[in-house]
């Protein structure tokens, strides 16, 4: 399960097949660059502490959701349909410790929005509100 997120809400339950960036340089890398990502694939962006998590969309041609989620994996924002190539930076607010980016417009319609609750092997087991061993 370690390339896959799983997101719990009202809706249900949404299953992300993702690429992990957790260095410096995988995060910086992102998914520039990228034309086309299946529907239920993503990028989940690891942090080793929680920040105050900015993005921007510079050599992105996608438009992207960003969910942003604490260290248990609560899901504290979205930011839905990032706008291709813009360098306005997007605020996921402080205390975010992973970030997943899917296409733009599938957090709305699987209705993934704060509160929902992320469940992720990158996440540490111990602290986790929805643990990959439940």
């Amino acid at each position: 399960m370690p390339n896959t997120v799983e997101l719990r809400g009202p809706a249900g339950v949404q299953r992300f097949s993702v690429e992990i960036a957790d260095t410096e340089a995988e995060r910086s890398q992102g998914l520039m660059f990228r034309e086309k990502m299946p529907a239920s694939s993503g990028m989940l962006f690891v942090y080793d502490e929680p920040k105050h998590a900015y993005f921007w969309m510079k050599n992105t041609l996608l438009p992207l959701d960003m969910v942003f989620a604490d260290r248990t994996g609560l899901v504290t924002a979205v930011h839905s349909n990032a706008a291709p190539q813009d360098e306005t930076p997007i605020d996921g607010g402080p205390g975010v410790a992973i970030v997943l980016e899917i296409n733009g417009g599938l957090a709305k319609r699987m209705g993934i929005a704060p509160g929902a609750v992320m469940r992720s092997a990158a996440l540490d087991q111990s602290l986790a509100a929805w643990g990959c061993d439940e």
